[in-house]
């Protein structure tokens, strides 16, 4: 249990000389990652497959035990918490979002509020309030009476992506967040999270595959490889050509758009 006091709490993940290997593997997953998450930033977690990235953001929400290392959240270690405390400081979007059970889509999002209410206690007007903004804010409002086992697989993770906003938490953690979504939804959703962290201060981590997706709406770039972070800061200072060809082994060309000014990245082989 934590002991909450008065004095004003510096808000930031910390992470120490993490290092992790599974019993069967030769060598590390995760190898010394030392970073700091700072508040009100919109990380973005790039690399590629089997560089970390979903270990990392395992260890930040303690689904797996930190063996070596340490990870500070908020000034306390991750392991003094409990669940319903990390609860109220984490929120996950989780990248498997399959739900095979007769739940209505408006009843997955209030399970959201679960960490703040007492046992078999009616939802607050407050947490009514909360899910109706979080589910029109990622467009799925007009299902909340739909059965969730119906619902198509971007239909889900807009009703999932809307449950860890209904948490309000200071902290949102997606797992690649948009891959089984549309493009317009990809754009809606990316916006959306863009609004939350500007309006209510929230720090967002998310893993990404798309690099451009990464490029547009993230401020902060965090680059993977083999188990370390490459390279990381500001998205323009790690987006580079020399930077992604070291990571993904490929060259890339940087074109940019003649109305808005923004760079693309365009993989051109090896």
């Amino acid at each position: 249990m934590i002991n909450n006091s008065n004095r004003k709490i510096k808000h930031e993940i910390v992470i120490e000389e993490l290092t992790w290997q599974p019993s069967k593997e030769k060598k590390n997953i995760l190898d010394h990652i030392n970073f700091c998450f700072e508040d009100e930033n919109f990380y973005g977690i790039i690399g590629p497959n089997g560089s970390g990235k979903t270990s990392l953001v395992k260890h930040l929400l303690r689904f797996r035990e930190v063996k070596s290392g340490k990870i500070e959240l908020d000034e306390t270690n991750l392991k003094d918490y409990n669940r319903q405390e990390l609860a109220k400081k984490i929120a996950l979007v989780p990248q498997n979002t399959m739900m095979d059970f007769a739940f209505q889509a408006y009843d997955i999002v209030m399970m959201g509020r679960s960490p703040y209410q007492k046992r078999f206690a009616d939802a607050s007007e407050a947490d009514q309030k909360l899910v109706m903004e979080a589910m029109k804010l990622t467009d799925c409002y007009d299902m909340k009476e739909k059965e969730v086992s119906l619902l198509s697989g971007g239909e889900a993770q807009r009703v999932i992506t809307a449950r860890a906003i209904a948490q309000d938490t200071k902290w949102l953690i997606l797992d690649e967040p948009t891959s089984s979504l549309d493009v317009k939804h990809q754009i809606e959703l990316m916006e959306a999270l863009v609004k939350l962290k500007e309006r209510k201060s929230k720090t967002i981590i998310a893993v990404l595959h798309d690099i451009n997706i990464a490029a547009r709406y993230c401020n902060k770039i965090i680059m993977m490889k083999d188990g370390k972070i490459h390279s990381h800061g500001n998205t323009e200072e790690v987006l580079t050509k020399e930077n992604l060809y070291e990571v993904y082994g490929i060259q890339f060309e940087l074109l940019e758009a003649s109305k808005t000014g923004k760079i693309y990245y365009i993989p051109c082989g090896s």
